[in-house]
């Protein structure tokens, strides 16, 4: 018996709603990179993207643990730049940019390399309770053959003409004539012959 290997096209897309409200960080982190690797479905495959986009709502309202956590956990970033370091707090970064705390999360969890990539790019976080993703989220599943695969053209048939009758007249087609060159009117070659024999 052979073993099953899913392809691509069969892969049915899945969206899903997690709330962040009162969670821990890593935790909801860790739930949500194994919902994009799509780790709890039954025909999971590690070196395919299985389609899954996850929604995170309420990510203002995450929950840390640690006592000086805020002030301690720095995020940092260069700019290219000689003596591009620069650092950011937890609390700082929880004021601004809420968002960006679970993404960052999130992103250390999922696969550094080009699957990783791809898949980071299904994760949509938004720091209040609303999504704009709605239609989405209730769409019935299909699987990506049913949705990717365009219809061919259909091939232009010759379409049977009425016949004609005496109240429409059927168009006669213009003969095609050859255009004629183009003489020269006469006062110039009068001109030209008498410029050649002086």
């Amino acid at each position: 018996m052979k073993t099953y290997s899913v392809k691509a096209k069969d892969i049915v897309p899945q969206w899903h709603v997690v709330d962040a409200a009162d969670q821990s960080l890593g935790r909801l982190a860790a739930r949500v990179a194994s919902l994009l690797r799509g780790k709890h479905r039954r025909d999971f495959t590690p070196n395919l993207d299985m389609r899954d986009f996850v929604i995170v709502v309420n990510a203002g309202k995450v929950r840390f643990s640690g006592n000086n956590k805020m002030r301690d956990k720095i995020y940092y970033h260069h700019t290219q730049y000689h003596g591009g370091l620069r650092k950011i707090t937890l609390e700082r970064m929880m004021a601004t940019h809420p968002g960006r705390v679970i993404e960052h999360a999130v992103r250390g969890m999922l696969p550094h390399n080009r699957l990783g990539a791809q898949l980071y790019r299904h994760l949509k976080v938004y720091v209040g309770p609303e999504h704009p993703h709605q239609s989405q989220v209730n769409a019935p599943s299909r699987p990506m053959a049913a949705v990717a695969v365009a219809t061919p053209k259909a091939k232009a048939e010759p379409v049977d003409e009425p016949p004609a009758t005496a109240a429409s007249p059927k168009p006669k087609a213009r003969a095609k004539t050859k255009a004629e060159p183009v003489a020269k009117p006469p006062d110039q070659t009068q001109s030209s012959e008498e410029e050649t024999s002086a």
